[in-house]
């Protein structure tokens, strides 16, 4: 026997991330998307009293809204686990099989940037969506033969950021598309107030406020802005984050109170003095701004059109007043 003590079983579990912490568990939880949130839940809670998966979902909308998190919700509310992957990472129909064949019954799986993945993976989707059957060939040439294998009932959601780049059949079989929208200002600010008592920070009412109208009307960049306040007023040694001292941090990020970026700014100011505020066309000016005309339409111009400081024409992009006027602040 050994003369050294036994020693108690070390706790391994791995503390929460702050993401983690502050990400929605369940409907009630998840503030915003009201209308969605409601129809998700009605599709989940009927599935439910039917014994069945609920059916396939897509979700798409601008980056930060939340589309994996009503994922992650779902298949808490199902009782279902959940597997998660992207559509790069699944580069061959090999790979999907080996995936889908693995769910167990009732499982979800999520696929992040679904409009990224290959014909040929796509096309061993379709029939495992509808029949929940897997159709692979096996061999070459004349000696090729169709394998088909029965897959467990379980639901796929989909998510995008890019649903104009979603093929017609693979939308087709999605039993409800939704589309997630920018937040309103009020529900990003509840986002605020919630993140900031998860996080045990105190904050002022102003702060909060000032945080959300920074947010861009998404909630991970509000969860994101709100962590860095906390940095610098704690390296500061504030004991409490008032408005004040939030303005100073997202100033010392290059970010102004209505959330705009230095690449934000540039774009208008370019259009304002260099184009008389416009139109102009998208190819002239990503040639001004040095940036891919994809990087503009996808990154920069939703947040700018929704915040109402720039406009698209038959002529080409336009500032608006609000804009000209936030630029001669």
């Amino acid at each position: 026997m050994s003369s050294n003590p036994s020693r108690e079983q070390e706790n391994t579990e791995q503390p929460l991330s702050a993401e983690q912490v502050l990400r929605p568990k369940n409907f009630d939880e998840y503030v915003g998307q009201k209308k969605i949130k409601e129809n998700v839940r009605t599709m989940v809670t009927a599935a439910k009293q039917r014994g069945e998966p609920v059916d396939h979902m897509l979700f798409y909308g601008q980056a930060g809204l939340g589309k994996t998190t009503l994922a992650m919700i779902v298949a808490d509310a199902m009782g279902s686990s959940l597997h998660t992957t992207t559509g790069p990472a699944i580069e061959k129909s090999a790979d999907l099989a080996a995936l889908l064949s693995s769910l167990e019954e009732g499982d979800v799986l999520f696929i992040d940037e679904i409009h990224r993945l290959h014909k040929s993976v796509e096309e061993v989707l379709y029939p495992a969506m509808e029949t929940r059957t897997l159709h692979l060939v096996v061999g070459k040439g004349p000696t090729a033969r169709m394998l088909s294998i029965d897959l467990s009932p379980f639901t796929l959601i989909g998510a995008t950021t890019r649903i104009d780049m979603l093929t017609s059949p693979l939308r087709s079989r999605f039993g409800a598309v939704f589309r997630l929208d920018y937040y309103t200002h009020e529900d990003i600010e509840k986002i605020v107030e919630r993140s900031a008592r998860l996080l045990n920070i105190e904050i002022e009412q102003k702060a909060q406020q000032s945080i959300a109208r920074a947010s861009r009307f998404t909630p991970r960049t509000a969860n994101r802005l709100l962590k860095r306040v906390r940095d610098v007023s704690q390296v500061l040694g504030e004991q409490v984050i008032t408005q004040e001292s939030a303005l100073r941090a997202l100033e010392m990020f290059d970010i102004d109170y209505l959330g705009l970026e230095d690449h934000d700014r540039k774009l208008l100011s370019i259009i304002e003095h260099k184009f008389k505020g416009g139109p102009v066309g998208i190819a002239t000016l990503s040639a001004a701004l040095g940036q891919d005309k994809k990087t503009i339409e996808e990154i920069y111009e939703p947040f700018l059109l929704k915040a109402g400081l720039l406009q698209r024409t038959s002529g080409g992009r336009v500032i608006t007043d609000l804009a000209r006027k936030h630029i001669d602040e």
